[in-house]
């Protein structure tokens, strides 16, 4: 059980529904997370706003592998949990892969210098070396990447901290052949 109470769809505020619907059509259902960050409707206008905007920086196979190397870091469960579901179904990645970019690493050579990367910004809280920048645009990175990365992984963080303050209770499907119809039944509120 979550540590702050999620509330429910009809428990949320009239501002904040139709975000909260967004969320559901585009995922099938609306996550606890959602929800949660839902008490604070300017948080939930913010994340979803920066969720959108970051998401048409990079291929959706990197974003959720920098996303499971700095939700490993963090020790956010939820955030795993989600990057797994999304890396599966959306990014077409495999288990193995999914944990690789745990280790902070993936087969896909440019992937990993973004992987690494990600963990290092996180890991320093931005501090990286000469070496480090010099290495990810070596890999092939402009400039406008690389400040994308760093985005990315601001936005990991967030959630990461939300979901380890309030020990957000878990409710992305980690079966990859689950349908919608099945993770929307069990998880659904």
């Amino acid at each position: 059980m979550s540590r702050i109470p999620i509330p429910t769809l009809h428990e949320t505020t009239v501002e904040t529904r139709p975000t909260l619907e967004g969320v559901r059509k585009r995922l099938g259902w609306t996550p606890n997370l959602f929800r949660l960050m839902a008490i604070s409707p300017g948080t939930l206008a913010a994340f979803v706003g920066l969720q959108s905007a970051l998401a048409r920086t990079m291929d959706i196979a990197t974003i959720e592998a920098m996303g499971m190397a700095v939700s490993e870091g963090s020790g956010c469960e939820y955030c795993l949990q989600s990057h797994t579901f999304l890396g599966l179904r959306f990014a077409k990645l495999d288990s193995a892969e999914l944990a690789l970019n745990r280790q902070g690493t993936s087969r896909d050579p440019k992937r990993a210098a973004a992987v690494r990367f990600a963990k290092i910004i996180a890991d320093t809280r931005g501090k990286v070396s000469d070496g480090d920048l010099a290495d990810v645009r070596a890999a092939g990175f402009s400039d406008a990447e690389t400040i994308a990365i760093a985005g990315l992984v601001a936005q990991f963080l967030m959630t990461n901290f939300m979901n380890n303050i309030a020990r957000t209770e878990l409710d992305f499907a980690t079966d990859a052949t689950a349908s919608n119809e099945t993770t929307r039944a069990r998880i659904s509120r």
